[in-house]
């Protein structure tokens, strides 16, 4: 089997491990790790990574892994699994999406040590756990008081992707470009396939996302051979190769009449704009026919502002 070594520290076969990954101080002199649970069996196979809290409000996935830990459903009879429940150490302690110099990570890859904060905790994760995976799923959630439905977002002419994001199981597949600066295009470019979950809302926990992440990853163990049990998919995927945003035309407060995750037709009216006197209120109709797979729970709006994702098969 191939060597293994984060931090200085060799994982050999069969080892189960918490290894800290030291980023920097706080300005109090506050250590700040990354934890990073590694499950190696002592059969070789893939290395999976599982990761969430690249938003440090992103809770969702945060929760999603923790259970899995907790419950040792990340043992794997082939192959290592590498578990990170939260990158962004100093966003979750603050609530943030971003790090204390208010840039996002997942924009900062591959990073520079000697750049801004995120740059350098993109840098280090870039440089001690990217070269080890072959796969990863990287767990997110809606920002902005906004709510992604399940979903898996991912290169669907990338034959080893499509395939890993039927396996997950997820409500809906997203046909979604690597975006620059981010840790799926920094692996792409190293023949390192990495889906993004997302789903929920952020700083709030939604049992049913949990449910379908904690689902999706073991499904896609199973798939790549690690476990020899899995859990059925209830429904298949629906898979949609375009997505849209609905934007507020007008300023005022925002009320919709459709739910996340339902189909909708052109032309139907999804909502309405009223602003907060009394004196109107603005119908608001879908451009296209597809599926909300995200939704603005914020009734007060600008102009300009996203409220509805649209995904279209």
């Amino acid at each position: 089997m191939a060597e293994m070594t984060i931090n200085d520290i060799e994982i050999k076969p069969g080892d189960d491990l918490l290894i800290r990954l030291n980023i920097s101080k706080l300005p109090s002199g506050t250590q700040i790790d990354i934890p990073i649970h590694v499950f190696r069996a002592k059969e070789p196979g893939p290395v999976l990574l599982l990761m969430a809290g690249m938003h440090g409000d992103e809770v969702n996935g945060i929760e999603s892994i923790r259970r899995m830990i907790r419950r040792r459903m990340l043992q794997p009879l082939r192959g290592s699994v590498l578990a990170v429940p939260i990158l962004n150490i100093y966003g979750f302690l603050n609530f943030s999406r971003e790090v204390p110099d208010g840039k996002d990570v997942n924009r900062s890859f591959p990073g520079s040590p000697t750049g801004s904060l995120a740059s350098r905790v993109a840098a280090r994760f870039t440089q001690e756990v990217l070269p080890l995976i072959d796969y990863g799923l990287d767990f997110h959630t809606g920002g902005a008081s906004r709510s992604n439905f399940p979903q898996i977002r991912c290169e669907l002419d990338k034959e080893q992707s499509a395939a890993m994001a039927e396996a997950f199981g997820a409500p809906f597949i997203l046909n979604s470009k690597l975006r620059p600066g981010s840790l799926r295009e920094e692996a792409s470019k190293l023949g390192k396939p990495i889906l993004v979950y997302e789903a929920g809302e952020s700083l709030r926990f939604d049992e049913s996302s949990i449910n379908t992440a904690i689902e999706g990853a073991m499904r896609v163990m199973h798939h790549l051979g690690m476990t020899d049990s899995s859990v059925p998919i209830s429904h298949p995927p629906i898979i949609c190769q375009k997505t849209t945003w609905i934007r507020a035309r007008r300023a005022g407060l925002f009320r919709s009449f459709v739910k996340n995750g339902q189909a909708i037709s052109r032309g139907q009216q999804v909502g309405t704009v009223a602003d907060p006197f009394g004196y109107a209120s603005h119908p608001i109709t879908s451009p296209v026919s597809g599926y909300v797979i995200g939704l603005n729970h914020m009734p007060v709006v600008n102009q300009g502002d996203a409220i509805l994702n649209i995904g279209m098969i």
